[in-house]
Order: structure tokens, then sequence, then C-alpha cells
């Protein structure tokens, strides 16, 4: 039990963590300058604010802005991205890093606590307005939904009930 409720607090923490990267930024398009707009224009004349360009396949790293969510292979995964900065959360491990350009194309370079490999050097093998999906040199497979700024993602698990946990004296 003990093992499932530090499972939980990591969970919550990175939930948490995923939030307050996502309000950092502002997805408010009337705040942005004309200047700023024509700098994350997808090149190739791509679908609009699809993050891919048509024709190359090419990813923009501004696409990866925001917190994604979602549950591989049964547990959590949180990727939050802000001014090419990541964070990701994904069963007990927690691992930051940035989005580095690998030969033209974005890649998500990240160090993980407590030795973990699986996530380290992360493909992203698409991503639009919604859904991210990416490959890690580890072998997983990631596939994401972004969250709303400023709210909790549906359809998480949520933590179990602790109904027989003793009572803790009032000093």
């Amino acid at each position: 039990m003990t093992s499932s409720l530090r499972t939980g607090a990591v969970a919550a923490a990175a939930l948490a963590a995923a939030l307050a990267l996502t309000a950092c930024g502002s997805d408010d398009a009337s705040k942005d300058s004309g200047a700023d707009s024509a700098a994350g224009a997808t090149p190739g004349g791509g679908d609009k604010g699809s993050g891919e360009s048509a024709g190359s396949g090419a990813v923009d790293a501004a696409a990866l802005e925001g917190t994604w969510v979602g549950l591989t292979d049964g547990k959590n995964v949180t990727v939050s991205v802000s001014a090419r900065k990541v964070a990701l959360v994904a069963d007990q491990s927690v691992c930051q890093g940035d989005v580095k350009d690998m030969g033209g194309e974005p890649m998500l370079a990240l160090k993980c606590t407590g030795g973990s490999t699986d996530r380290t050097m992360g493909a992203i093998d698409s991503v639009d307005g919604t859904k991210l999906v990416l490959s890690w040199d580890g072998g997983v497979k990631d596939t994401l939904t972004k969250a709303e700024p400023g709210k909790l993602p549906s359809g998480m698990p949520s933590l179990p009930d602790l109904p027989d946990l003793p009572e803790i004296p009032a000093p």
C-alpha cells in the first residue's frame, strides 16, 4: 500500500509541476505580436497550427509547447514543454531536459533521476493541436493528449481510497 501511495504522490506532484509550467506561458493569440507569430509559422505552408509542414514531414518545435498527458502501459505519462525546456514524469521517473535540433528535426533530450534510460532521447513521430506521439530510444512509445492550460486533465486514474488509515491524534 505504501508503494501505491508513493506512486500516487509522485503522479500528483508531477501533474502539479506540469500545470505550473503551462501556467507560465500564454496561449492567448491576442497577446502575440506579429513578429512572434511570423517566427513560429510552419515553413512550407503546412496546416495552420498543426506543427507539421506539408510535404517534408518536418515538425516545428513550437508545436510541442504545452502539457501533454496520457497512459502508456497503464501508467501515467506527463510531458510539459515551455520555451524549449522539457519536464517529464512517467511511472516513477522524473526527467528534465531540452528540445534539441538534431539534423534539422527537433528531439527531446532528457536526463532522468534514478538512472532511468527509457526516456532519454525522444523522436517526435507526430504532433498536432491535440495529439503528440513520441518514440524513445529505450523502445517506449507514448501517445499523449494536450491538456488545457489551468485545468486538470480528464480520464486519468485517481488515487485509491484509503479508508483503512488510522486517525492521527490531535496534539
